[in-house]
């Protein structure tokens, strides 16, 4: 059956073959862990450069229920690396862009939609607890809010993919997934780790029990020169960014997540 209907709109999940959009799954992992995968629910914290990758990966290996969280809106500065950034979606609201670009890829995935960002303070009740996802991805770039989501993933043993800076690398074959006691070269994940232990008894030895993605590319800083390096816009300040590292870094973090969730007991 054809993805769009003949007036242009796109297929409702009653219209969709979906076993043709993504039987090719069901070839590479077979018939238990491909039902495992359309089954999986899981919660996306941070819709940026990375984050909206992952989502857009998740959604296309058929997910059962995604829950897409960021309280930002599309800015004409996104529309190099974030997946939902176009010139017809400036200004609306990052989950709902992202929302309906998914709808149309997977016309049976359940999309809830969190308008705020996650914090120590509403973590996990913002997703209607842990229970309501089988697995997280954190894309977001606070520190605070990554230290919230990773402590409670150690207290509770819930699967969460931490997701390092992608700002400031342009070269993707550098990534790695790891334990985040082995990442480097990564001034956020040195952070969240160093509280971990801190705040929250991590092990300062060993594995803390996290996978994360990161690359040990040596961040670039930004360049002086070119017209935003002096016009005061805050699209200017901190590191750039390029959608090559962006969305390698989104889409690692879904496989990674994707495998840990299929072999799950």
């Amino acid at each position: 059956m054809n993805a769009v209907l003949p007036e242009g709109k796109p297929a409702t999940a009653d219209e969709a073959d979906l076993e043709r959009r993504f039987g090719g799954l069901r070839r590479l992992y077979g018939d238990a862990a491909y039902a495992r995968l359309r089954a999986a629910r899981v919660a996306v914290i941070g819709l940026g450069g990375v984050g909206s990758w992952a989502a857009e990966a998740l959604a296309r290996c058929g997910v059962a229920k995604l829950v897409l969280v960021d309280m930002d809106h599309v800015a004409e500065s996104n529309i190099n690396r974030q997946v939902q950034a176009l010139g017809r979606s400036l200004g609306q609201a990052k989950v709902d862009a992202l929302a309906e670009r998914l709808a149309d890829i997977h016309p049976g995935c359940q999309l809830q939609r969190v308008d705020d960002f996650a914090s120590a303070g509403n973590w996990p009740a913002l997703i209607g607890g842990l229970d309501a996802v089988d697995g997280v991805i954190d894309a977001c770039d606070q520190v605070s809010a990554k230290l919230a989501l990773a402590s409670t993933a150690r207290a509770t043993g819930h699967p969460l993919l931490i997701v390092g800076a992608a700002g400031g690398k342009r070269q993707a074959q550098h990534l790695e997934v790891a334990d985040l006691s082995e990442a480097s070269h990564d001034p956020l994940l040195a952070s969240l780790r160093q509280r971990l232990r801190q705040r929250h008894g991590a092990p300062r030895k060993g594995s803390m029990g996290l996978s994360c993605v990161f690359s040990r590319e040596t961040m670039s800083r930004p360049a002086p020169e070119g017209a935003c390096a002096s016009d005061g816009s805050l699209n200017c300040h901190g590191y750039g960014s390029s959608v090559m590292v962006t969305a390698s870094f989104g889409m690692a973090a879904a496989g990674a997540l994707i495998e840990r969730l299929l072999q799950r007991p």
